[in-house]
């Protein structure tokens, strides 16, 4: 993981390899965190608020938060796709998963994910559920 043990508190960084055939993680969306994807090597294609878009080597990619731009990297090639992903560390995050009708909620401290709760949308509880 890039950007960690630097003064910056909001940015984070990563390289990810995406191999042929292969998604780079479920199609979610964020209701906090901003995304951007610059395509170091590559092509394949970005499925982004129901749409695939081709995506290649040069291509910059920046994803705001909200419902309204779930996405996922998809390797459509027959060659590794090697993007840089730079996001904003928003705490708390919630992300949502519209393929599986899932969440995960999450806490960072100084980077370090303290919480992490993964639901299925529809097992609401009722706020004093459990409670005396």
């Amino acid at each position: 993981r890039l950007g960690t043990g630097t003064a910056a508190q909001k940015l984070g960084a990563s390289i990810d390899v995406v191999a042929p055939g292969k998604r780079s993680c479920p199609y979610h969306f964020h209701h906090a965190q901003e995304e951007m994807f610059v395509i170091i090597e590559g092509e394949g294609s970005l499925r982004v608020a129901g749409e695939m878009l081709p995506i290649r080597t040069g291509d910059i990619v920046f994803i705001p938060a909200g419902s309204e731009y779930p996405h996922q990297i998809i390797n459509t090639s027959q060659a590794a796709l090697k993007y840089l992903s730079i996001s904003t560390r928003e705490t708390p995050e919630v992300c949502e998963y519209p393929d599986s009708g899932k969440y995960q909620a999450m806490v960072s401290v100084q980077g370090t994910r303290v919480f992490t709760a993964n639901q299925r949308t529809t097992e609401n509880l009722d706020y004093w559920e459990g409670e005396p």
